[in-house]
């Protein structure tokens, strides 16, 4: 075991590292976040920042040194980095499990090879490879193979022209093609395995998605057959094992019908386990302290409903204001069952992640009605 005042390092300075080094420290770690970014919300709580490119390998060596144990915020480092980094110090999750999910094409395919069920897709690296797509495939999403996130690489596709199109505009990279499903629910499994191949699940979360982007999480996930929940937490599990994979990691599922359909993987916490800091014992980022250091998995029992309302840049232009304004968070934060989490971000941008609020919910009162009026203080 890696015992506090160990350093642990972080890659990559956004708000879910930012979470990490705030769990770190209350256990009394030392943290280290190397970022390419001056102004990583990350760097400025952690106790050090390695303000460097992926690929410098000086920068990278130092960091190793500096850090009894690595992990990352994001699926989009370089899986080279992360093998780099190992060769010095410890590294959880590996550089092959980070690099399975980086890559929407190589995702798929492992999730094929171990026989998990997934919407059909066609791989597209040149135009000539729309002539082995049947129309039957159509409407479909034509998305980037790697660098999409939030909707953003991306686009709605109805016939074999409009994708070639598309393919186009996106610079003729390689891309899948990912035929549309009658979409009834969206879930998330956020788990945490340890290196002795320990699992500790959080309850599934039910997702709202607008515009690509998560916008309401609600955990315990409502209006799900226990058989449901009980398959997801089943195939993510087989997902960690197969990928030998130690830390946090969250698997997306699309429910249609009685059907379960893996959509992503995520190799780090999750948007929508961020109930999990005010409803868990153990938060999702406590696990992810845990599981890199080698530690006991924390309890993850939920003391309550928990749901999550994720802030945008959006929400501080208003009224066709052409400059941010501070959203009046006195009216949010009357209602005493309302948790703000400002990530400290210095500018607010459109589609943006700013924050997220997690309302305490009341069993006595409909969620749905809970959800509206959280909103409508915002």
């Amino acid at each position: 075991m890696i015992l506090p005042p160990a350093t642990l390092g972080i890659l990559g300075g956004g708000q879910l590292g930012r979470y990490f080094v705030m769990a770190a420290q209350r256990m009394g770690y030392r943290v280290v976040v190397f970022d390419p970014d001056a102004q990583s919300v990350a760097a400025k709580t952690a106790d050090a920042h390695i303000h460097a490119d992926w690929n410098d390998q000086n920068a990278l060596r130092e960091f190793a040194t500096q850090c009894r144990a690595i992990t990352t915020e994001f699926e989009n480092v370089p899986a080279t980095t992360m093998e780099f980094l190992a060769r010095f110090t410890t590294v959880h999750p590996s550089a092959d499990a980070v690099a399975i999910c980086q890559h929407r094409s190589h995702e798929k395919a492992f999730l094929v090879k171990h026989g998990i069920p997934i919407a059909a897709y066609a791989d597209i690296r040149h135009e000539d490879d729309f002539a082995q797509v049947n129309e039957s495939h159509f409407p479909a999403i034509l998305k980037l193979a790697s660098s999409g996130y939030d909707g953003k690489g991306q686009q709605v596709v109805k016939s074999i022209e409009d994708a070639n199109e598309a393919f186009i505009q996106f610079g003729r990279q390689h891309c899948v093609l990912e035929k549309m499903i009658q979409l009834d629910k969206e879930i998330s499994v956020v788990l945490a395995r340890s290196e002795d191949g320990d699992i500790r699940y959080y309850p599934a979360a039910r997702n709202e998605h607008r515009n690509g982007i998560l916008a309401v999480s609600v955990m315990p996930a409502p209006d799900v057959s226990d058989a449901l929940m009980e398959q997801a937490k089943q195939v993510a599990s087989q997902i960690a094992f197969d990928m030998n994979y130690v830390g946090t990691l969250a698997v997306e599922f699309f429910i249609s019908g009685n059907q379960l359909l893996v959509n992503e993987i995520a190799p780090r916490p999750h948007n929508s386990g961020h109930t999990t800091l005010d409803i868990c014992v153990t938060s999702q980022f406590e696990q992810q302290v845990r599981a890199l250091c080698g530690l006991p998995l924390g309890d993850t029992t939920p003391h309550c409903t928990g749901v999550m309302l994720n802030l945008l840049g959006d929400r501080w232009f208003v009224n066709g204001s052409e400059k941010p304004q501070t959203p009046e968070w006195n009216k949010l934060l009357m209602n005493p069952k309302s948790r703000l989490h400002l990530y400290g971000k210095s500018e607010a941008r459109i589609g943006r992640k700013m924050g997220h609020v997690t309302l305490l919910a009341d069993q006595s009162v409909p969620l749905s009605s809970q959800v509206q009026a959280l909103e409508a203080l915002i």
